[in-house]
């Protein structure tokens, strides 16, 4: 029964937060370029939201010294499932204690993956207070669709970099239920990437080995715009505006969901889906597994190629060392 309740424990991927050598820009890019919602501000921090995020908050933007991840927030399906995934993670040897919250929610317990990505997982929230000029008549969305840019409508998910995806990989489903969805098989063996969820989105976490040998960096956050044709708006409105566009517009063969990326003037990847790709309804899912001389088509379905630097860029960012003769 334990194990069961297990899979049901972990409800959301709630917030991520993310740390930026130039805040002013990189609210820019995610406020007036993407239309995120400022909701309140402490400190270092900015808290903001997509205009179908219902909570608080679901991306923190926080002063940092270089690009990177400041952790990942988990939400649980109910009290008593955080005290369930509470009592494995204290076990597991990951577990670093409580916070008393931040704001938009209340206590958290944190712990970080076998890699080192600091996440926490919580219970108590606070939704939106939506303002009299941002209420909507349509009556199953938060507040008005924002006129700003090319408004992203919610948070997706968050793609992380690991000196070993099995390890961490792992940790997730056997502490706190998750779900894997799919994942890339090389030729030795070892994984080369994987997709897991606890909903049924194909992920709201994915896990890619990092070729560079780091630990605990972040590969990308991802917003969800539910229509194509965004992704192209935006890419207009990327250029003109000199941000870079990694790659995209391009369909994946894992997940199946048309994507652009782009670098945020931080130096974080944010990834922008134009579709969710496919949902998983069945219970007796069994993950898809694309094997290593399958990876091309895997990535890319059709579309240009990523670049190379896609397999290795990450925040933090890791000097390569250039070989001399």
């Amino acid at each position: 029964m334990e194990n069961e309740l297990k899979k049901f424990d972990v409800a959301q991927l709630a917030h991520v937060e993310i740390f930026t050598p130039d805040p002013d820009k990189t609210l820019w890019f995610f406020k007036d370029l993407l239309g995120m919602i400022e909701t309140d501000r402490e400190g270092q921090s900015v808290y903001l939201k997509a205009y179908e995020d219902f909570y608080h908050h679901t991306l923190k933007v926080t002063e940092g010294k270089e690009a990177g991840l400041g952790h990942v927030g988990w939400r649980t399906s109910s009290k008593n499932a955080l005290d369930r995934r509470v009592k494995d993670l204290e076990k597991s040897g990951y577990g670093k204690g409580w916070i008393d919250g931040d704001l938009g929610h209340g206590a958290a317990y944190q712990f970080v993956t076998p890699d080192g990505h600091p996440m926490e997982i919580l219970w108590d929230v606070d939704y939106y207070q939506v303002p009299e000029n941002e209420k909507t008549q349509l009556k199953n969305r938060p507040q008005k669709r924002p006129i700003k840019g090319v408004p992203v409508r919610r948070i997706d998910h968050v793609n992380l970099l690991a000196s070993d995806v099995t390890t961490n990989k792992n940790f997730m489903m056997d502490e706190l239920g998750f779900n894997l969805r799919e994942h890339l098989v090389n030729n030795d063996g070892s994984e080369g990437g994987a997709w897991l969820s606890v909903s049924p989105l194909v992920h709201e976490l994915a896990f890619m080995g990092d070729q560079l040998g780091g630990k605990g960096r972040l590969h990308h956050v991802c917003y969800w715009y539910g229509y194509p044709q965004h992704l192209h708006d935006l890419s207009e409105i990327l250029t003109e505006n000199d941000i870079k566009i990694e790659a995209g517009p391009v369909k994946h063969g894992v997940s199946q969901a048309m994507c652009l990326y782009a670098i945020e003037p931080g130096g974080n990847r944010v990834e922008l889906f134009g579709d969710s790709g496919y949902l998983i309804f069945d219970p007796d899912w069994k993950p898809v597994t694309w094997r290593e001389e399958e990876a091309d088509k895997a990535i890319i379905w059709y579309g240009a190629p990523l670049p190379y630097e896609y397999f290795r860029y990450g925040t933090p960012i890791i000097k390569e060392k250039v070989e001399t003769k």
